[in-house]
């Protein structure tokens, strides 16, 4: 593999921080007397938004620090964390690697989010379902290291101890703002380093989008990665498990219309798979009296469509 010259640091892109808070007036939670704002992490960079930026960023850092030119890292056809350490690597100077789960999608034509990737100059590796599940195995990382060549690995949506340490700085843009912070959740380290970055009386709660293990292996996950960034459990915490819709990636007519209808009073355009079940969530949750009236509640709008 050619490697590319010395990358550039995250910095030099510029990114919008700390992201904005836009409030708004959602009758369910008017009705309730609970204030509803939204704090806008996918407008931080237009290739690298929300919390993709704030677990990448570090990583990125670390990995040019190190002097390593080349990037590995896991997902599904449609992983939003594949096209943004594409987009970093491109952006940036970086190699970059997907590993994609899926060996029968070797040779079929290119979704439009693996297409994105292969855009940005990403190499794309197709494996089976069985390969994929065994993606820490260091007899596969060294098969990879064999095929590639060098290159630092990044976890399966960027969620590791670095990217926990990134994700505090969103706890701390938001100290003062709000009682309650809502984050959706795929692995785990944007709930992690929020939660860790809060300040006292402070909550976070967050909702799992994938079916498959939760609420206890996300829990567990969570811990873990508290544990390797800060030396145990930080902040107060908890997930909120009935949202998925079925798994990663699955939508039931109910949530379809929560977020048509949400866009349509808001002018505010969801991502499906991870903002819209949250808000979908949260909803539920001050319709069910969950928040006192007179607290304010800050979601966290992780990407755009």
């Amino acid at each position: 593999m050619n490697h590319p010259a010395a990358p550039a640091d995250p910095a030099a892109l510029a990114p919008r921080l700390p992201s904005p808070l836009q409030e708004v007036e959602d009758e369910p939670f008017a009705r309730a007397g609970v204030r509803l704002v939204l704090k806008r992490d996918d407008l931080i960079h237009p290739d690298l938004p929300g919390n993709k930026w704030r677990k990448l960023a570090p990583n990125l850092r670390a990995a040019a620090a190190d002097g390593e030119r080349a990037l590995l890292t896991f997902g599904g056809a449609y992983s939003n964390h594949l096209r943004a350490t594409a987009a970093a690597g491109r952006l940036l100077g970086f190699a970059t690697i997907g590993v994609v789960r899926g060996d029968e999608l070797a040779g079929a034509p290119l979704n439009a989010s693996l297409a994105r990737c292969a855009a940005d100059g990403m190499r794309l590796h197709f494996v089976d379902r069985g390969s994929y599940r065994r993606k820490t195995d260091p007899d596969l990382l060294a098969a990879l290291h064999d095929r590639f060549g060098d290159f630092r690995v990044i976890p399966e949506g960027g969620s590791n101890s670095l990217a926990a340490q990134g994700c505090t700085e969103l706890g701390r843009e938001l100290r003062g703002a709000a009682d309650t912070v809502a984050v959706a959740c795929g692995t785990g380290g944007t709930l992690a380093g929020l939660a860790a970055g809060l300040g006292p009386g402070q909550r976070a709660v967050g909702f799992p989008v994938l079916k498959g293990g939760s609420p206890h292996f996300l829990q567990r996950t969570v811990e873990e990665l508290q544990a390797a960034a800060f030396g145990g459990r930080r902040g107060e915490w908890r997930l909120e498990d009935r949202f998925h819709g079925g798994g990663y990636a699955r939508r039931t007519p109910e949530t379809d219309a929560f977020a048509d209808a949400f866009e349509e009073r808001h002018g505010l355009p969801l991502e499906r798979v991870y903002v819209a079940k949250m808000l979908f969530g949260l909803t539920t949750l001050v319709r069910e009296g969950a928040f006192a009236p007179g607290s304010t509640v800050a979601a966290v709008i992780t990407g755009a469509p």
